[in-house]
């Protein structure tokens, strides 16, 4: 194994000095706004050409970089990949200061840039603004993490793939500290915010505690990933949330128009909640490669909670994979006592001896098996996404998503949510994250309940606006919808409409047979922040 650290590196990957990190996050509803400033200076006294490498969530979208070498500072645009890598070049070969930003190719989460040359003694300040979605845990609150960019990550040798595997920094050996302050608001009071590092009091700034601040305690050592657990109220009532457009942009355009965001919480019916079924044929995929070294054992944990839960009568199957794939049963088998306790043994004998990570083998064979009549097929992949071929993978459970639905658990504060995300995104499922520290039953049993639950089908969303105003989607169209889980749309707004004016978003979908629908009504008039 051989370590791939993050932060400002020199191409010979030895990371450039650290000096100060500052973060400000602004969190409204279930989005977050991440503004992140980085120190760094040249200590050496010659030039050193650098690349600085950075994990982001895998569903951030990154809205300003910019990067400042002494007097200059140079604000970054938007282009295609092979133009803008050409006029890189080009810059450089002039002796211009440039700075070249893209996303990692073998993984969507690790964005990497070009500093190219910084002379001695010289500071490099770079800003990054990124906005991401935050994930919904099994007690509701909404999750966080700011990823501490020292650590290193590590990946085989000789492997192309991007390595996720992170180990912990002593406090000691960081050279620096970490200035980290939330603003957050919500339609919904806040009820508490929790972190895995110090915090100062949470301070509410109106009388209906919708909004507030909090920040981390001062002189903390960014030594480990920064997670940060937001409650608010009523988490279960759907939201709407209008935000202004821009007053420099012109009006009709993205920028300019106002957007709505509909958080919405679906309530089904419950005599056809009552009928959750208790069968289903459960497949779960164990990575047994090397990276999941220092976490097999949570992994093997987690497989083992959930063969003890599953109902009787369901039928299961048992798959690992490293270089090559394992089966436990030539075909799913029926869960009875007998298979259970054979399952269970053989789990606890599992280790990572399969060498590399190919998860595409395994799914493919997975996919090629014939279905069980009347017993819905639910895939759980349980791994630290540190897979090169992340794209191809998806594309695959995507185009065999109308048979099954994926659940997947992501493992180690490095595992990959572009993966994790993605497998649950193109699978109909649900995505978990744990880590040493997480309590790990409730989460297991949140996604269960949800793989027991009936499908949702034929899901639309209609719109109900005044005269004059029309509404373009901007989200994909919702595929799932799970009973205590959060569905988000955005939607541009274009048109004029009087401050009392009010709209209407309604979700149809169709549930063991039966027409439903789920009405959020929401205010027109824009919120008093923006962002």
């Amino acid at each position: 194994m051989m370590a791939n650290c993050c932060g400002l590196l020199t191409y010979q990957k030895k990371p450039v000095p650290l000096k100060s990190v500052e973060v400000k996050l602004e969190v409204r509803g279930h989005v977050a706004k991440v503004v992140s400033t980085l120190s760094y200076e040249n200590e050496e006294d010659k030039p050193i050409e650098a690349d600085f490498v950075f994990p982001l969530p895998g569903d951030a979208a990154v809205c300003h970089f910019s990067a400042k070498t002494g007097q200059t500072e140079i604000v970054a645009e938007v282009k295609e990949k092979q133009e803008a890598r050409e006029e890189y070049d080009d810059a450089l070969s002039y002796g211009y200061q440039a700075y070249l930003l893209e996303e990692s190719e073998p993984s969507a989460d690790v964005f990497s840039l070009c500093v190219g040359s910084l002379p001695p003694g010289e500071s490099a300040s770079i800003r990054l603004e990124y906005v991401t979605e935050l994930a919904v845990q099994a007690d509701d609150g909404l999750k966080f993490c700011l990823p501490a960019v020292l650590h290193p990550r590590y990946q085989p040798l000789g492997s192309e793939g991007s390595s996720l595997q992170v180990t912990s920094v002593p406090a000691s050996l960081v050279p620096y500290n970490l200035s980290f302050s939330a603003r957050l608001s919500s339609p919904r009071p806040v009820s508490k915010v929790e972190s895995n590092c110090p915090l100062d009091h949470l301070q509410y700034l109106n009388t209906k505690q919708t909004r507030a601040t909090v920040n981390l305690a001062e002189g903390y050592k960014f030594d480990r990933d920064v997670e940060l657990l937001i409650y608010y109220k009523d988490a279960h009532r759907p939201t709407a949330v209008v935000e202004a457009g821009q007053a420099s942009a012109k009006p009709g355009t993205l920028m300019g128009d106002p957007v709505v965001m509909l958080s919405l919480y679906p309530g089904f019916p419950q005599p056809e909640m009552s009928s959750v079924s208790s069968c289903g044929e459960f497949v779960f995929l164990l990575d047994r490669s090397d990276s999941m070294k220092n976490c097999i054992g949570s992994a093997k944990d987690t497989l083992l909670l959930l063969l003890k839960s599953l109902p009787m009568g369901c039928y299961f199957n048992i798959y690992s994979f490293g270089w090559s794939y394992e089966h436990m049963f030539p075909k799913s088998v029926e869960y009875s006592e007998e298979t259970i306790e054979e399952a269970l043994k053989i789990v606890k004998e599992m280790c990572t001896d399969q060498g590399g990570t190919n998860i595409l083998g395994a799914l493919q064979h997975i996919y090629s098996q014939s279905y069980i009549p009347n017993q819905p097929r639910q895939l759980f992949v349980f791994t630290d996404g540190d897979v090169w071929n992340i794209k191809e993978v998806l594309d695959l459970v995507k185009k065999n998503s109308g048979s099954h639905r994926c659940f997947s658990f992501g493992f180690g504060q490095g595992a990959s949510s572009a993966f994790i995300n993605g497998l649950a995104k193109e699978g109909g499922g649900h995505a978990q994250f744990i880590t040493e520290n997480d309590m790990m039953q409730p989460k297991v049993m949140q996604s269960l309940r949800f793989a027991l639950q009936t499908a949702v089908m034929d899901i639309s969303v209609n719109w109900n606006l005044p005269k004059g105003v029309s509404v373009t989607v901007l989200s994909p169209p919702i595929t799932k919808l799970i009973q205590g889980q959060r569905s988000l749309v955005y939607a541009q707004l274009t048109g004029q409409s009087s401050e009392t004016a009010a709209g209407c978003g309604t979700v149809k979908y169709r549930l063991a047979g039966h027409r439903f629908r789920n009405q959020q009504h929401f205010s027109l008039k824009p919120a008093e922040d923006t962002g």
